[in-house]
């Protein structure tokens, strides 16, 4: 088994690259109340150790409180430079490496956020669950991203996934199907976001 899956699809590592200086003019304007909202579940009184997998160019780190120390993960090198260079105050370690086979021992972690990266994955349940294997007992999870609701049909987004896969994001994940890859998770909260409930905001808590 390859242990970095993200080599299953080369074609999306090399388009993250080319679009990585247009990425923040799509996509931080559109979501950035949506990030806020996620990520005002971080506590803002005791430091905590937070994992950002999948950090992509960063646009989540200026909603961050700074009294926490950040590992930002990503797969891939230009989006890295960019979130690196977003940094201003944070206790930050920037990371090259794969979401889907986290370099980390278990239970490393009292938070992972995971936003917009579970529907990028070729595999969201192994994102999830190695998620959780990081996450410490007792942990969160911060989740946001664009999920199918269980029998919707969207035969439309579900005839582009095999496109779009491969040069950007899947866009017929089941988020209740992925869930099942993490037994130990349980949802908290569940709430609708963006794209009439298209995109949502879902906190996990580890048993």
């Amino acid at each position: 088994m390859d242990p970095q899956p993200y080599r299953q699809n080369p074609l999306l590592r090399m388009s993250y690259s080319l679009i990585a200086p247009l990425y923040d003019m799509v996509i931080e304007r559109p979501m950035r109340e949506a990030r806020k909202h996620s990520l005002a579940a971080l506590p803002t009184d005791t430091p905590q150790k937070v994992l950002i997998s999948g950090v992509g160019t960063g646009l989540d780190l200026p909603h961050l409180p700074a009294l926490h120390h950040y590992t930002a993960l990503d797969f891939n090198p230009a989006m890295l430079s960019r979130a690196k260079s977003r940094n201003e105050n944070l206790d930050v370690e920037f990371v090259l490496g794969d979401s889907m086979n986290l370099p980390y021992a278990d239970a490393q972690f009292d938070f992972v956020v995971l936003h917009l990266i579970v529907a990028v994955v070729p595999e969201p349940q192994k994102c999830l669950s190695e998620a959780a294997r990081v996450l410490k007992p007792g942990g969160t999870i911060l989740l946001f991203d664009k999920f199918l609701q269980p029998d919707q049909n969207a035969w439309l987004r579900r005839a582009l996934t095999p496109l779009s896969r491969r040069i950007a994001t899947r866009m017929d994940v089941v988020f209740e199907e992925v869930l099942r890859a993490a037994p130990e998770l349980k949802v908290a909260s569940d709430v609708p976001l963006l794209g009439g409930g298209w995109f949502r905001g879902i906190v996990l808590r580890k048993n």
